[in-house]
C-alpha cells in the first residue's frame, strides 16, 4: 500500500509538473476513488436479436466508456461490454454497447440490456459477429447526441467508425461507416477505428462545434489522421497533397509513453490555446519478451486510399519506466487555425496504469484508455477502460 501510494504521488507531481510547464493542457487528474466506477454484471441478460439466445451481454467485461451529459442532466457513461462467448483472447468475445447514469459521476446505475448491439439490420455486416465497440459522444448544436464507435466484423477481419444518433441516449438510428460516401467509395476497403469529433465548452456542456465553417474529428490508431464534414454523419479524410493519402498528424515518439502508437482518445475540446487533444499511448514493445509472441493487429498495407503502416511501429525505444505496451493517457496540442498543425504533446502521461485493477485485468501489461470528458460541477470527468476490464474516473479542476 504504501508502495502505491508513493507512485500515485509521484504520478500527480509529474503531472502537476507537466502542467506548469504547459499551461494548455488539462488537468493534473487525481482520482477520486480507489476502485472502478463501473464492473461487468453477471446477471443482465437480454435476447440477442440475430441468434435468439438469452445472452449474458455484461458479464465479462465493462470498459472503454463514453461520456456525455443526460437529458435529465445527469452523467451519462456508455461503455463497451463483453459477453464471455469465443476464445479467451482480446477482440475474440462479442462486444455490445450498455448505458450508466450516475448523480455524481461515481456512483453508477446501469441499464438491464444494451443500447447499441448487433441487430438484423443494414450494419449486421459491419458489426456481425464481432460486435459494437470504444464508443466517443459528442452533442450536436441541436441536442442530438452523436456517436462514433467501431464497427467490428470479426470474421472478415474487417473494422470501421460507424455513427450513430440518439435524443434520449437509449435509442440509437445507425447511418453506417463514417466515410463510406466519401470520394465515390474509396474508402470502403480501408480499416479504422477510433474517433473523436471536436467539441467545445458551451453553456457549461461540451458540443460539438464548426471551426472554418465544418466539423473535425481526429481519428486513428498507429497514426493519428483528420476528416471533416458539414452535418457529422458523412465524413471526408483529409488528404496529404503530396501524397493524396489520408494525412498523418501525429505519430509514434521514441523513448516517449506513445512509443508504440497514438490512438485517439475522448472528443477534442477547443480551448483559447487551440484544441486539446486527449490521447492513449502505447508503450512500445521493443525490446521485451512481448515483443517476440506479440501479433500486429490485422491492418491494410498503405495503399490508394491509406496512409497506415501494416502493422504498429514497435522498433522504436519504449519509456523504460513504463511496463511494455502499457497504454496510457497524454494530451497534445493543434493549432486553432489549422486543426492539421501539431503545436505540443505531454512529455510524460498524465495517467498511466497505477492501481491493481488497471494493471490486472484482461489486458495484462496494464491500460488507463481514456474515452469519454465531460464538464460537471465544476470539474472535468474523465472516464478510461482499465485493463480492458472495468472502467475507471479521473477528476480535474476546471481552469477559470
Amino acid at each position: 500500500m504504501h508502495i502505491v501510494r508513493s507512485l500515485l504521488l509521484a504520478a500527480g507531481i509529474l503531472a502537476a509538473n507537466t502542467l506548469c510547464a504547459q499551461s494548455w493542457v488539462i488537468g493534473p487528474f487525481a482520482r477520486p476513488s480507489e476502485a472502478p466506477v463501473i464492473e461487468p454484471n453477471p446477471f443482465y441478460y437480454f435476447t440477442d436479436p440475430i441468434t435468439q439466445d438469452k445472452t449474458l451481454w455484461d458479464a465479462l467485461h465493462a470498459f472503454n466508456p463514453a461520456a456525455t451529459i443526460a437529458p435529465n442532466g445527469e452523467v451519462a457513461v456508455i461503455f463497451r461490454a463483453e459477453d464471455a462467448s469465443g476464445a479467451a483472447k482480446i477482440g475474440e468475445h462479442t462486444s455490445r454497447l450498455g448505458l450508466a447514469t450516475s448523480k455524481d459521476g461515481l456512483f453508477f446505475t446501469v441499464e438491464g440490456a444494451p443500447v447499441l448491439y448487433m441487430q438484423n439490420d443494414a450494419e449486421k455486416a459491419h458489426e456481425y459477429p464481432g460486435g459494437v465497440e470504444d464508443p466517443r459522444i459528442v452533442v450536436a448544436p441541436d441536442g442530438t447526441y452523436v456517436m462514433t464507435y467501431t464497427q467490428w466484423a470479426r470474421d472478415r477481419g474487417q473494422y470501421t467508425v460507424g455513427i450513430a444518433t440518439s435524443k434520449n441516449l437509449k435509442d440509437w438510428t445507425k447511418y453506417g461507416p463514417a466515410f463510406k460516401n466519401a470520394d465515390h467509395g474509396r474508402y470502403d476497403k480501408l480499416r479504422y477505428k477510433s474517433a473523436g469529433i471536436l467539441t467545445e465548452l458551451h453553456n457549461g456542456r461540451i458540443q460539438a462545434v464548426k471551426l472554418h465553417g465544418k466539423f473535425w474529428m481526429y481519428w486513428g490508431e498507429i497514426q493519428i489522421h483528420l476528416a471533416t464534414s458539414t452535418d457529422l454523419i458523412n465524413w471526408t479524410p483529409v488528404l496529404d497533397k503530396a501524397t493524396g493519402l489520408p494525412r498523418v498528424v501525429m505519430g509514434a515518439r521514441a523513448g516517449h509513453f506513445d512509443s508504440g502508437f497514438p490512438e485517439v482518445g475522448p472528443p477534442p475540446l477547443l480551448t483559447r490555446k487551440g484544441i486539446v487533444l486527449i490521447y492513449n499511448g502505447k508503450n512500445s514493445l521493443a525490446g521485451s519478451p512481448e515483443a517476440a509472441t506479440s501479433q500486429a493487429p490485422n491492418l491494410p498495407a498503405a495503399s490508394a486510399t491509406a496512409n497506415i503502416p501494416s502493422a504498429p511501429d514497435m522498433a522504436l525505444p519504449g519509456d523504460p519506466t513504463l511496463h511494455p505496451g502499457a497504454y496510457s493517457v497524454g494530451e497534445a496540442l493543434f493549432s486553432a487555425s489549422d486543426p492539421q498543425k501539431l503545436l505540443a504533446r505531454t512529455e510524460h502521461p498524465v495517467l498511466t496504469p497505477v492501481w491493481p485493477y488497471e494493471r490486472n485485468g484482461q489486458y495484462a501489461a496494464g491500460a488507463t484508455f481514456a474515452e469519454g470528458l465531460i464538464a460537471f460541477q465544476s470539474q472535468w470527468l474523465l472516464y478510461y477502460g482499465a485493463a480492458d476490464s472495468v472502467v475507471g474516473v479521473a477528476t480535474a479542476e476546471m481552469q477559470r
